[in-house]
């Protein structure tokens, strides 16, 4: 017990272990070296230094004296005891904690030094001494002009200032507010910066799996579209194998019926030439007779074997025309193939690397009186009733038509609509295209709506009476095919100034293609009339027109 006291006798009061080179001040009380050191240091900026221990002050900065006998005192004790291991500590340690490692308790903006619990216990009390949590940049905390706490915020220079900065300071007349009311209103922007935060990471999360699901159907897409491409090759080489073989084989047929008909001449031919010979032996043996009686009586065998010369056949040849015209007729059969097989390729590439456009809606301020615009987003078709919109400059008056509500500036674009039979026109238009003037009649036909000449803000495509017909720049073309499919895809490339109309049927027609300059936005437009039929398909919410 007295040894625990005599050891609690040879603590330092700053850092509450035992001496390490003690020495003693003039008011008598005993100190580590560095302990007094650090604190001395600290009290050097205030001009006043006051013992840790009996608060003695004194105006200039007090002698060390080194205590030779409790320093020997304090060498046979930590002799006597065995080492500790030092721990080791993890946040911001006391300062005056220098022979072990201690965390620090506190931070004193005043004495710019952290402290453990025990040497909070015997820090100063006074006002100045203001505690914070603990931190290692407690100068952070201090006007860097004036050395004073900050305790305000000025809101004209967004910087925290001390008393002196609001009073006489370069902030002098700004309006300034407490630190606890700047940190609340800054507290309540960064929950307003957070709200908008979590909405862009939820909208970016919903465009992420957007692009999900945009990857696995292209990935789906390009699937489908090598499966078809090897099955088009493999059919396009089978019909070049069948093309092939068929040719050779009418080279072959006609081979071999010349090479037949050769055949039999010259068997002839060698008969032919054994009478021949025959007949030459029996001449020459005449030559050689004496008797002139026999070569006279032998004259007119002779005069019989000249007079039976056969008559010269011609010879047969291939007939290259004719196998020429095998071959062109059947390539021709091949090419027209190969030319829809093109088409359905070319479309494929077109549509793969597009941007699937799913956000055209249509604009009910624009729609005229005679068409009606469903919102019912499950219905497959649209209830046509009446209308009683009140007139606008954007509405359409007479003509029976409706304007999206998505202006296209950029970029290349593709959508499908599905479609009555006919009675109905689609395609792009400018803002700007005329809303109030009186429709155009096609007088071949009945007083109805049944023609609309084009404009040069609009690109269309129209259905009527079993015919396709293109509109545009105040000319009616009538295109040279029918419908046969009531789902059609639009393909746009604003840069390049395309637009292309396809039947999506079984196969996948191209219609037409509008080559122009865009110099304005575009919208989709749409017209309907005599029961006709439009909808949009593809996008979020899918919306019907019909004609009153």
């Amino acid at each position: 017990m007295a040894s625990a006291d005599l050891r609690d006798e040879l603590n330092c009061s700053i850092c509450l272990n035992i001496y390490t080179d003690p020495v003693t001040l003039t008011c008598g009380h005993n100190f580590c070296l560095l302990c007094i050191g650090n604190v001395l240091d600290t009290q050097q900026e205030s001009g006043i230094y006051t013992c840790p221990e009996c608060r003695a002050e004194s105006q200039y900065r007090p002698a060390l004296q080194r205590n030779t006998t409790l320093c020997n005192i304090v060498e046979r004790l930590q002799s006597a005891q065995p080492v500790q291991p030092v721990k080791e500590v993890t946040g911001i340690p006391c300062t005056y904690c220098l022979h072990a490692s201690v965390p620090a308790a506190k931070t004193c903006l005043h004495c710019e030094a952290s402290v453990c619990g025990n040497h909070l216990k015997v820090h100063s009390k006074s006002a100045e001494h203001i505690l914070i949590e603990p931190t290692n940049s407690p100068r952070n905390r201090k006007c860097s002009v004036h050395n004073e706490i900050l305790k305000y915020y000025c809101t004209e220079d967004c910087t925290c200032i001390c008393v002196s900065c609001s009073l006489a300071g370069s902030h002098k007349g700004h309006h300034f507010d407490t630190l606890n009311y700047a940190n609340k209103k800054k507290k309540e922007k960064l929950i307003q910066i957070l709200a908008e935060l979590n909405l862009q990471q939820e909208n970016a999360e919903k465009r992420n799996q957007y692009l999900q699901k945009h990857m696995a159907i292209v990935k789906e897409k390009a699937a489908g579209l090598r499966k078809q491409v090897t099955k088009e090759i493999k059919d396009i080489k089978e019909h070049l194998e069948l093309l092939e073989k068929i040719v050779l084989n009418e080279i072959s047929r006609q081979e071999d019926l010349i090479l037949i008909d050769c055949s039999h001449l010259m068997q002839k031919q060698e008969k032919r030439m054994n009478e021949l010979a025959k007949k030459i032996s029996h001449t020459t043996e005449l030559l050689k007779t004496p008797d002139p009686l026999n070569i006279l009586q032998e004259k007119q065998s002779l005069r019989n074997g000249f007079c039976d010369a056969p008559k010269k056949e011609g010879e047969k040849d291939l007939d290259i025309p004719g196998i020429a015209h095998v071959f062109q007729m059947n390539l021709a059969v091949l090419i027209q193939d190969l030319k829809k097989r093109h088409n359905i390729i070319m479309v494929s590439k077109t549509l793969l690397d597009v941007k699937i456009t799913t956000d055209i809606f249509l604009d009910e301020n624009t729609a005229s009186n005679l068409v009606s615009v469903s919102k019912c987003l499950q219905s497959t078709y649209a209830v046509c009733y009446s209308q009683s919109r009140p007139d606008t400059p954007m509405r359409f008056q007479f003509y029976p038509q409706v304007l999206s509500n998505r202006v296209i500036t950029f970029g290349r674009h593709y959508w499908e609509v599905e479609t009555s039979k006919d009675g109905w026109i689609i395609g792009m238009a400018y803002p700007s295209i005329d809303r109030k003037g009186r429709l155009s009649y096609d007088h071949s036909y009945t007083g109805k709506i049944e023609s609309f000449v084009g404009d040069c803000k609009s690109w269309r495509l129209r259905a009527y009476r079993n015919n396709y017909s293109v509109l545009s720049d105040r000319m009616v073309s009538t295109l040279n095919c029918r419908p046969s499919s009531q789902r059609l895809g639009i393909y746009l490339d604003y840069k390049l100034g395309l637009l292309s109309f396809y039947e999506m049927g079984n196969s996948i027609t191209h219609l037409h293609t509008f080559n122009a300059t865009f110099t304005e936005p575009l919208l989709a437009t749409i017209s309907v009339w005599d029961q006709g039929r439009v909808r949009i398909i593809g996008s979020i919410n899918d919306l019907y027109i019909c004609q009153v």
